[in-house]
């Protein structure tokens, strides 16, 4: 896992007054702020990573547990180390991704930001039940974990809801409520509390997202448009399904097939509110079926061309 250096990240020194920390926050996150850099990954990137040290800093108890930390191990701003090394049990905390640990989405719990593994398996994982950083150098009893996964709409996933899950656990059938929280993206994973059903730990329930008419690329959708060859010729305007109703798009005159129109702030939102763009993939296509007439002007057509 790789060690954040969050006084490094604000540019502020560890003794930084409140004051202090949050001038360089608002600094920096203004610099790096979605909305002045809305295709630039780089600045997306960099803006999380500065409201996660905000996030830390900003808090007393987890500013004094990250320090208690931070001074006992002299760690670096991104050195790697092993969290089981320190008392930690994480190994077997997600369905993949960087080192085995992601972002889970409590339900009930005050988690939901999309932080660092570093963050969120000491202030947001399964060991949160130790006061985060405090526990450093005590072993945590394990608890067992049952897995399972889902798969919704990308609109499911845009709007939230509530699905009922039908499981088998331990050969016993239970219907377990579950929550969908509105802009969970693909991948993430929602934590049940399973003592509420009786059970010895926790539900981990992982969230596919499918769509067959339209592709999910970070918080952009992709969405294939047919168009007939004279509206691409002449230009036309097209009512387009978005995940927020319909709304009207102009195909500009000679637009090519594989081209893409970008229409702002129509992809997905996600839990932080951040939202992406709508790209429509311009298709050609045929009609299936013409009419004599129809046919007749193809030819004039063709014969203008040939």
């Amino acid at each position: 896992m790789e060690y954040k250096d969050y006084y490094e990240i604000l540019g502020v020194d560890k003794k930084a007054s409140e004051s202090e920390i949050k001038k360089a926050y608002r600094s920096l996150a203004k610099k790096y702020h979605p909305d002045l850099h809305p295709d630039d990954e780089d600045a997306a990137n960099k803006f999380k990573e500065v409201s996660e040290a905000y996030e830390v800093l900003s808090d007393k108890e987890k500013r004094e547990q990250y320090d208690n930390f931070g001074s006992s191990y002299n760690f670096s701003q991104g050195q790697n180390f092993d969290p089981n090394q320190y008392g930690y049990d994480f190994s077997d905390f997600g369905f993949g991704g960087d080192g085995g640990y992601s972002y889970t989405y409590s339900t009930g719990s005050e988690g939901g930001a999309d932080f660092s593994d570093f963050f969120n398996a000491f202030f947001g994982g399964r060991n949160r039940q130790s006061s985060g950083f405090s526990g450093y150098g005590r072993q945590q009893s394990p608890r067992q974990k049952y897995q399972s996964e889902i798969s919704i709409s990308l609109k499911e996933a845009y709007d939230g809801g509530t699905r009922d899950l039908n499981l088998n656990i331990n050969g016993e059938n239970k219907t377990v409520p579950l929550k969908i929280p509105a802009g969970i993206l693909p991948g993430k994973k929602i934590k049940i509390k399973g003592e509420k059903f009786g059970l010895a730990g926790d539900l981990l329930i992982k969230i596919n997202v499918i769509d067959e008419k339209n592709t999910l690329k970070g918080l952009d959708i992709i969405k294939s448009t047919a168009v007939y060859p004279w509206e691409a010729a002449l230009g036309s305007k097209k009512v387009v399904e978005t995940l927020e109703g319909k709304i009207k798009v102009n195909i500009p005159k000679g637009i090519q097939s594989g081209k893409r129109i970008r229409v702002p702030k129509k992809g997905f939102r996600d839990m932080k509110k951040n939202q992406g763009d709508l790209f429509l993939e311009i298709q050609i296509q045929n009609p299936e079926h013409i009419t004599e007439e129809q046919e007749e002007l193809f030819k004039k057509l063709q014969d203008t061309v040939s």
